[in-house]
């Protein structure tokens, strides 16, 4: 099938748009391929199309769980063999998605960048027939970039165990300087870079002056109508503002990463049908949700940088229409934006003593402790040590980077099951619902050993055995647990820290330019041109995104309130010339402002507005002041 026919069959669409069918073309004609295209422009489709196209299997490289999750259910619900491997499954889920690859039966297998590093996966992988790789959110991959990850370095090892698969990276957020690095860390046979303009006509960019941001919030929400992202830096602050808008009479709900996935899905499903019109939350939220009709999203808080902005402003009016990304600013918040400098990047002194915490906590000695995993209860940690965890998370994160540790934050752990009641029992109970006694059988033909030990389950799975949602199941699993007919263990994020080597002396922890000084230096300057953004009332919002992205040249939007203010301060001056004119009560010809004013058709709108109301009258060509 062609290209045209895989896009009709599988999505429903007659054409591609913007870049894509290029992109498609590039990767297809088996070249290394790099994709820029901002939120909203149909990534996904440059790679699962040719994914298609091409025999094999297209490994898909993503950080986010939820995207790859979802992905993989709408894929397969066209009739597409797609696959995903993720923390929490277990091995032998894992080996069977492999094996399937191996044979052919997936033509789509997502897996994140920290798989790569899997002695199983690597050795599967040299089995594979593999189409092509895609790397997806490639800016992960450079220290230039706003959210390097260590892990994607690993992405150009595998390219060495498959020398003939070409490279398709794509992302939505990328400086010139970082496309460049991006293609030199995948090796890219020849530069290869596909560019969509980062505009969007549509999308009216604010910076409100709010001393009183929840004044500001409420006010903006009742006076901007349909679904709306309220963007807050804590998870505390998802419910507090959550909570303020309902009292205001504005359906909200919250989402953050500590939710379980039960509720995370619940309340993201409620938001998407409508049910809800305000999601609050952390920047957890908003990968690959497919809602196009959000009509405006707010920051009460600035982001760390101009590309974490304009990707989560990015969320609002996917489908063309008029929508607004409006971030509340004060004078605080530039004090606040500095400190995250320091509490990103404490001192290396500081790092030193949480790593010599580390071992104490676990009581791993100088020499041992090389690929050893620990649960890091990080609350617990910091009370113990006096420490606050912003910064406790921050050395955590450059110790990974420097190859001492591995810290994951909230790897999600699958949900386990235990019968606390014989079978003999189980079938002698008479306190049952209808509904219990199916989850109970769709439990029992699921798994085997449940009256023996925890076995773990896939709530998803086993609702769809029972015919019954996952939130439905996880409300039964939970009152037989209050009954003690079951144990149950809910899945639950936590995070772990593993020894990448054996535990050091922390005087002799080097911390290279590249780990720390360098990341510093080039996160101090995001920060600042965060800053820049916020108070810059001289220059179009859109013109200053755009520029920072390298695209110059263009027009002003006319929508953002820069340009809105230089409108309305230019028909002030307008007015103010206009009215001096006629202030000698003498009639005047109009011919006599083009005198005055060098570009006359900006005075034209105001003139006309005078005439309207009467403050000014024309008889004949002569202009005076209105009775």
């Amino acid at each position: 099938m062609s290209y045209e026919e895989i896009l009709k069959k599988y999505w429903g669409y007659d054409g591609f748009r913007g870049i894509q069918r290029e992109i498609i073309e590039s990767i297809g004609a088996g070249r290394d391929t790099l994709g820029l295209m901002p939120t909203g422009g149909g990534k996904s489709i440059t790679f699962q199309v040719p994914a298609l196209a091409k025999e094999g299997v297209c490994i898909v490289i993503t950080p986010l769980i939820a995207l790859m999750k979802d992905q993989v259910q709408n894929l397969r619900r066209r009739g597409i063999r797609a696959a995903a491997i993720y923390s929490g499954m277990s091995h032998d889920e894992v080996l069977t998605v492999l094996e399937n690859a191996v044979f052919g039966a997936v033509k789509l297998l997502y897996v994140s960048p920290e798989r790569l590093g899997s002695e199983l996966f690597r050795h599967k992988l040299l089995h594979m027939k593999v189409s092509f790789v895609c790397v997806d959110e490639a800016h992960c991959i450079s220290q230039w970039g706003y959210d390097f990850r260590p892990a994607y370095l690993a992405i150009a090892d595998i390219r060495r165990d498959l020398p003939q698969a070409p490279v398709l990276a794509l992302t939505a957020t990328a400086t010139p300087q970082v496309v460049d690095d991006i293609q030199q860390r995948l090796h890219f046979a020849q530069k290869n870079v596909f560019r969509m303009s980062f505009e969007r006509k549509n999308l009216v960019y604010v910076v409100r002056e709010a001393q009183d941001k929840n004044e500001q919030l409420v006010h903006i929400l009742e006076n901007v109508k349909g679904s709306a992202i309220v963007y807050v830096r804590s998870r505390k602050r998802t419910k507090e503002f959550a909570d303020l808008l309902c009292n205001a009479g504005i359906s909200a709900t919250a989402y953050h990463a500590g939710l379980d996935s039960v509720e995370k899905d619940e309340r993201q499903r409620r938001w998407q049908q409508d049910d809800v019109r305000v999601m609050v939350a952390t920047n957890a939220f908003g990968m690959g949700i497919d809602k196009a009709d959000v009509r405006l999203v707010i920051h009460t808080d600035c982001p760390s940088s101009p590309e974490a902005y304009f990707q989560e402003a990015g969320r609002a009016g996917r489908d063309g229409q008029r929508a607004y990304a409006v971030l509340l600013y004060n004078n605080a918040d530039r004090a606040k934006l500095e400190k995250r400098i320091s509490d990103t990047f404490p001192p290396k002194e500081y790092i030193r003593d949480v790593y010599d915490h580390l071992a104490y906590f676990y009581q791993v000695a100088v020499g041992s402790g090389y690929n050893k995993m620990f649960e890091f209860p990080v609350d617990k940690f910091c009370y113990t040590y006096h420490y606050f965890p912003i910064q406790v998370e921050a050395a955590l994160q450059i110790l990974t980077r420097a190859g001492y540790i591995e810290y994951v934050e909230e790897q999600e752990s699958q949900a386990r099951l235990m019968f606390l009641l014989s079978r003999d029992d189980l079938y002698r109970l008479s306190t049952t619902t209808p509904a219990e006694e199916r989850l109970i059988v769709a439990l029992l033909r699921c798994y085997s050993g449940m009256f023996s030990g925890y076995v773990y389950i896939d709530e998803a799975f086993v609702g769809q055995q029972a015919g019954m949602t996952k939130v439905e199941v996880y409300v039964l699993l939970k009152g037989l647990s209050q009954r003690h007919i079951v144990s149950f263990i809910p899945q639950k994020r936590t995070p772990y820290i593993r020894y990448s080597q054996r535990r050091e002396d922390s005087e002799n922890l080097r911390f290279t330019p590249a780990v720390y000084d360098d990341l510093k230096l080039r996160f101090a300057e995001r920060i600042h041109a965060m800053i820049s953004y916020a108070t810059n009332h001289a220059e179009c919002r859109r013109r200053q995104l755009l520029r920072y992205f390298g695209e110059t040249g263009g027009n002003d939007c006319g929508h953002c309130d820069v340009c809105v203010e230089g409108r309305q301060t230019q028909a002030r001056q307008a007015e103010t010339l206009i009215m001096r004119l006629l202030d000698d009560g003498e009639p005047h010809h109009v011919s006599e402002l083009h005198a005055l004013a060098a570009d006359y058709a900006e005075l034209s709108p105001v003139l006309e507005q005078l005439l309207r109301e009467e403050r000014v009258v024309m008889t004949d060509g002569f202009l005076q002041k209105g009775g």
